[in-house]
């Protein structure tokens, strides 16, 4: 059964930027673009880099650690799409913003 949890405020992450978030279940990161929030595993796939504390580039987040990149909408890195990022649903309810994990 998925849990729906609270992991920062909207304030936080203002548009065209991303957010780091460690919780009991899991780590998340948040991105915000162009004002629609979005929300994937913070741990990149290549090397287990942070993407919350990456680039965000419209819809592309940089890794920091080696520059992979994925299309935060979907999890997909666009130069591969075979690799993927668990990608989390996100509601936000007045400035709490919270993330549907499985």
């Amino acid at each position: 059964m998925p849990n729906l949890i609270t992991v920062a405020k909207l304030s936080q992450v203002p548009p065209g930027t991303c957010l780091a978030v460690e919780t009991e279940q899991a780590a998340v990161a948040l991105f915000n673009v162009d004002g629609r929030l979005y929300a994937l595993d913070n741990c990149c796939p290549h090397a287990g880099g942070p993407l919350g504390e990456g680039t965000l580039d419209g819809r592309i987040v940089e890794c920091p650690w080696h520059g992979w990149r994925y299309d935060v909408r979907t999890g997909l890195r666009p130069e591969n799409p075979q690799i993927a990022v668990a990608r989390y649903e996100v509601l936000v309810e007045g400035d709490e913003v919270k993330v549907v994990l499985p």
